[in-house]
């Protein structure tokens, strides 16, 4: 599946979810899209169907193409623990996900450009891969000729979340990547285990 690019209110109304922020129009139309949507029947999911679905909203929320999620899923069942667990924390510390989570950038798409556009450095150097793997420890901040770019300034005036695994420096305008997140603190509603099992098959 390439990244998807079309009416993001469509998503969220497939999934029944805010996928990508407050929705006005999830509000308003809180049933399936398409003509047939209204009286659409509410059928009984196969297991395999709901494992499907809880791998797409995982991928249209972090915005993460097939095979990037099936190399993090990999990486994850390597390590030792809970697989699932592994999987988010490791998507988490993604660095265009990690911009958005400080507030930099107002959406996961916007941290993606700004990375790509080179104007975010980490511990010191510009890295312009948004699937960079953030370190425990390492310092994300805006590039000093990019802290007045518009998206940026307004995006930061407007942070009102604060995560427990980043801490934030305001006068400078970086964050610190302190550890991994823990399941509890991830505040996205992602049934892990199903994505687990569609993998295991």
């Amino acid at each position: 599946m390439a990244r998807y690019i079309g009416p993001k209110s469509r998503i969220a109304r497939k999934f029944r979810e805010p996928i990508y922020g407050p929705d006005k129009y999830l509000d308003r139309k809180n049933y399936a899209p398409g003509m047939h949507g209204v009286n659409k029947k509410s059928k009984k999911t196969s297991e395999y169907g709901l494992q499907l679905n809880a791998k797409q909203k995982a991928k249209y929320t972090y915005g993460i193409l097939e095979r990037q999620f099936r190399n993090i899923f990999e990486k994850a069942s390597r390590k030792g623990g809970v697989t699932g667990t592994i999987l988010l924390q490791l998507i988490e510390s993604r660095l265009d996900n990690t911009v958005y989570r400080l507030g930099i950038a107002p959406t996961r798409a916007a941290a993606r450009q700004l990375v790509s556009h080179r104007h975010i450095v980490v511990n010191g150097k510009v890295v312009n891969i948004p699937s960079y793997q953030l370190k425990v420890g390492d310092i994300v901040s805006v590039r000093e000729r990019s802290k007045s770019l518009e998206v940026i300034t307004n995006s930061l005036a407007g942070r009102a979340h604060n995560y427990p695994w980043l801490e934030w420096d305001e006068n400078l305008k970086s964050g610190k990547f302190m550890a991994y997140p823990e399941r509890d603190q991830i505040p996205e509603n992602i049934q892990e285990q199903l994505i687990v099992e569609l993998y295991s098959k």
